[in-house]
């Protein structure tokens, strides 16, 4: 029997999102590099009733290791921390959008804080709190 599936195809789905980036100045955190920043948002997603710490991604190991692989100057580490909130699955496509993850790159004066906006109000909410707890003295907004 010939099955009915697509080809695959290209598809957006809930919009484009924006990434969120928050330069955190050396100065301006108690984080002394980013294996601090990871230990900070793991239990901050540990302690958050809808989110589950997955693991850490090391970015940085990764593309050393790829024969071609090129990282930035300037990048002295890079990880990413890997959750998710998925509190439901509306149909078969979110999980495209699924699991998410916060990038944490270290350069000479600053770490580099970036994620993808969600679908979810509560879930972008959370990261941006996150993100901002960081901060010494927290400011409103993201710069």
């Amino acid at each position: 029997m010939q099955s009915e599936l697509r080809p695959a195809r290209p598809q957006i789905i809930h919009a484009r999102y924006p990434v969120f980036i928050l330069d955190v100045a050396k100065t301006g955190t108690a984080c002394r590099n980013v294996a601090d920043i990871v230990a900070h948002f793991r239990r901050l997603i540990e302690r958050h009733p809808c989110a589950r710490f997955l693991g850490v991604f090391d970015h940085m190991a990764h593309t050393r290791a790829l024969p071609d692989g090129e990282i930035a100057e300037g990048i002295l580490d890079a990880q990413n921390v890997v959750f998710c909130f998925g509190m439901s699955i509306p149909n078969p496509e979110i999980l495209a959008l699924r699991p998410r993850s916060i990038g944490i790159a270290e350069l000479t004066d600053r770490f580099v804080v970036s994620f993808l906006e969600t679908p979810m109000p509560l879930a972008n909410s959370a990261m941006e709190n996150w993100a901002q707890s960081l901060l010494a003295d927290p400011q409103p907004g993201f710069g």
